[in-house]
Formats: C-alpha cells, structure tokens, sequence
C-alpha cells in the first residue's frame, strides 16, 4: 500500500503531528459514542478512545530515537494505532459486525471488536472489508511483525527508523481512510479534514 501523494512533502515530526491532530479529533468525536445508538453506544463509550490520541501524541518521541529498543517501542507504538483504528471501525459498525457470519470468533464464541487481537483483526479486514483497491493488509502486517518484537527472545526483523517513516506516511493515509469510512455529520466531518 502506498502513502498518499502529499505524504511525501511532510518531514517525520509534520506526520506525527498530523496523524496526532487526526486521531485526536476522530476519537474525540467517538468516545462519547459519535450519534450511535444501543449496544454500539456502549461498546464505543466504555473503550478508551482517550488512549489512542495520547499514543498518536507519543509517536513524536520515537523521532530523534536511535536505539534497537526505541525502535521496537516506535513500532509498538505505531501497531497500538493500528490496531485502534481497526477495533473503531467494527465498533462504529458494531451492528453489521455482530450480524456478519465471519465474525471473530474463540472457541465458537465471537468476540467484540474491542476484545479481539491485532491478528484477528486483520484477519477479518482480509476477508471482509478490504478489497484489491483499499488493501491495507501488507501495511498492517508489516506494522504488526515489527511490533511483535517487544514480544520476542528470539532474532527478529525490526526494520530501520526510515522505514518506520516510511510506515508513518503510509499510517497517515490510513488514519484517513479509516476515518473517512466512518459517519459523520456533515459539519463535523468537515472539522476532520486537514488543514
């Protein structure tokens, strides 16, 4: 998946601080359960939204980093987006989700989107959501691999701190398909759009 064409004019401290500004106003917007209804309401009013703008904010520290260990927590950083953004999506959507045969699911029992993992997500984005025009997944899984070496004992590729840049072009793109996939009111919407 490539970033968006204007992406490429930003420096890494301008694509922190725009996709902190975007997250921010988008779980904003969410936390207190965006005009949802019911168990969607619920759903978005009990998860903490308030987290990933305060992550989106961390990113900018990861910036003049140059450890193997600050690498790891960039990408861990970054993976906590991405794994929001996806948890968002199917909450804002939660009633087509709870409806969907392929829901996530552990040992038969299907898990709300707010309880489900990074791998189940993207698995489900797979089948579901993406198509060949709007596959996010070689991103995530990319996000994701890197990630999982907080995890590790063992060697693994954590990648450079430009292609965590890189990556950050790409997630700015995709903190804006994800938010433009999602209902708003017209005025509030347009509060969304960068300025």
């Amino acid at each position: 998946m490539n970033a968006d064409n204007d992406t490429l004019d930003y420096d890494v401290r301008e694509l922190c601080s725009r996709i902190s500004v975007l997250t921010r106003c988008i779980m904003d917007f969410w936390a207190g359960g965006g005009w949802s209804q019911g168990e969607t309401r619920v759903l978005l009013a009990k998860s903490m939204l308030h987290w990933q703008s305060s992550l989106a904010a961390s990113l900018s520290r990861w910036t003049t980093a140059t450890s193997d260990g600050d690498l790891i927590l960039a990408w861990t950083n970054l993976g906590s987006l991405v794994e929001g953004q996806l948890k968002l999506f199917l909450c804002v959507y939660y009633h087509d989700y709870k409806n969907d045969l392929n829901a996530i699911q552990r040992r038969k029992q299907r898990i709300d989107p707010d309880g489900s993992q990074l791998e189940e997500l993207r698995q489900f984005f797979v089948k579901r959501i993406w198509d060949a025009g709007r596959n996010w997944n070689p991103y995530v899984e990319l996000v994701q691999h890197r990630r999982n070496a907080v995890h590790a004992f063992q060697n693994r590729d954590i990648g450079t701190f430009q292609e965590w840049t890189n990556a950050l072009r790409i997630h700015l793109s995709f903190v804006r398909a994800v938010g433009g996939g999602l209902p708003y009111p017209d005025e509030q919407f347009n509060g969304l759009r960068e300025k």
